[in-house]
């Protein structure tokens, strides 16, 4: 079983940046895919980034292509999503999630969730 811990959300101006970590419990932390999703009010939560087991592969979502960057630290049980440039439509709170091995950009795909952090962008 994996617990996850989200943390780095804040309010930044738009144009600004932030970075999320997510901390995992267990050892076999590095076994794990990760990724980021986000859910704004009154909307589903959605697909952000995503990161395989190694840090071999990533996957994006079309709207933070080339502005977000997702890593992983398997020697501290974290993953880190950087955001920059970001957009009052990047306000959202965003999730952690964890699944086995392979990322994919599907909410019922992920099999543990943390319980997400505020990221507020104002104009």
């Amino acid at each position: 079983q994996v617990q996850l811990v989200e943390s780095g959300g804040g309010l930044v101006q738009a144009g600004g940046s932030l970075r999320l970590s997510c901390a995992a419990s267990g050892r076999t932390f590095s076994t794990y895919a990760m990724g980021w999703f986000r859910q704004a009010p009154g909307k589903e939560r959605e697909f952000v980034v995503g990161i395989s087991w190694n840090g071999g592969s990533t996957l994006f979502a079309d709207s933070v292509k080339g502005r977000f960057t997702i890593s992983r630290d398997n020697a501290r049980n974290t993953v880190y999503l950087q955001m920059n440039s970001l957009k009052p439509e990047d306000t959202a709170v965003y999730y952690c999630a964890a699944r086995m091995r392979w990322a994919t950009r599907q909410v019922d795909d992920y099999d543990y969730w943390g319980q997400g952090t505020q990221v507020t962008v104002s104009s």
